[in-house]
């Protein structure tokens, strides 16, 4: 027998999350973002899913490249931030890794790279989030650069990355938009511009490329509900087991430090997942567990390997009852609002620790 708690991966839901953005967006190609283990999921199993579908990958980094390529998965992969040094450069050209340049140190790299293949680059610009990306006109310097270089492919995709379209009613994305439109030296180079918020909400920011990432999770970054993202399905869904049953008396303290008193005579479960699993520490008393298919409050602090919850007005519950911590019924952003952060980080967290069983 193992412990209890795992995280179920539904890819068939993960390929109807991608499917939904190529949906919302028909005129243009959608690049499937896995990076960051895809969002905590797996990503050579998300990437494998995903492989006959999208048209390529995207990763952070060259080392989460070859960890899909060392997999088997033989798609296109664009390395958001770029190479980290001249050396790279042949690797990217090897396995056929599209490069995302952000500064002029990486357009002097390409410039003087050796390269046998010619080489896909996309370029970035800066239309005001002031993370990466060149501004003002040293964007088309770059870009007359790259086209000059035989060893670099004529379509060059121009790039930029929105700092606030999950706010559905901030008016700076459409500065962004128009600041990026401003910027662009080539009215016939293709663009890429929307995340997930953008292909959800933006439709004005749909290009010829899209980089859908958190969405295809199957949750919205939208701060607001929107009809786009309503059929999205979570593809995590984070469970235990309750694995003990406590009689607490009304003052008794439950947990570390004794943060949660019972006002009354009160049922305790425990459940076998803690901060060392990826539930949130921070999570505050009164934060939603299903346990049985019923609602019930979280009592006392988190612990590394247990929670201990209040079951006193759920009915029966026993030792083996299954728990969902986040997924199909418990919405992993409602969670992380409640400890104060964003679902992202919820699930890019996930520790190997927790087995990912896949279906």
């Amino acid at each position: 027998m193992a412990r209890p708690t795992k995280a179920h991966i539904d890819l068939d839901a993960l390929r109807h999350n991608y499917s939904l953005a190529c949906q919302l967006a028909p005129g243009a190609q959608s690049i499937a973002v896995i990076k960051a283990n895809a969002y905590g999921h797996g990503a050579i199993e998300c990437g494998k899913a995903l492989e006959s579908m999208a048209p390529a990958l995207a990763v952070a980094c060259i080392e989460e490249a070859m960890e899909l390529r060392s997999a088997g998965v033989n798609k296109p992969i664009l390395l958001l931030e770029g190479p980290f040094s001249p050396e790279e450069i042949s690797v990217a050209e090897q396995h056929n890794f599209w490069l995302m340049l952000s500064n002029q140190k990486q357009v002097d790299w390409i410039a003087e790279a050796q390269c046998q293949q010619p080489l896909t680059v996309w370029l970035k610009a800066d239309s005001g989030m002031h993370r990466l990306g060149f501004q003002g006109e040293a964007f088309g310097r770059a870009y007359q650069q790259l086209r000059q270089l035989p060893h670099v492919h004529d379509e060059i995709v121009l790039a930029s990355h929105f700092a606030a379209a999950d706010e559905v009613d901030n008016g700076f994305t459409r500065q962004q938009i128009a600041n990026f439109r401003d910027m662009i030296p080539d009215q016939s180079a293709p663009i890429s511009l929307s995340n997930s918020a953008g292909v959800l909400a933006w439709q004005d920011s749909h290009g010829q490329w899209n980089r859908p990432g958190y969405m295809l999770y199957g949750n919205t970054p939208l701060d607001q509900q929107h009809s786009n993202a309503e059929p999205l399905q979570p593809v995590m869904q984070l469970v235990s087991e309750v694995i003990a049953i406590h009689q607490v008396p009304k003052g008794d303290s439950v947990g570390y430090g004794c943060s949660w008193t019972a006002e009354r005579d009160s049922v305790i479960a425990t459940v076998a997942i803690g901060y060392g699993d990826g539930y949130p520490r921070q999570a505050p008393s009164g934060t939603p567990v299903l346990i049985n298919g019923q609602t019930a409050p979280l009592a006392g602090r988190v612990s590394m390997d247990m929670i201990t919850v209040d079951v006193t007005d759920i009915g029966s519950v026993t030792i083996g009852d299954p728990v969902e911590l986040w997924g199909r019924n418990v919405c992993v952003n409602q969670i992380a609002q409640l400890c104060g952060t964003i679902g992202y980080e919820l699930l890019t967290r996930m520790p190997l620790r927790t087995p990912r069983i896949y279906s």
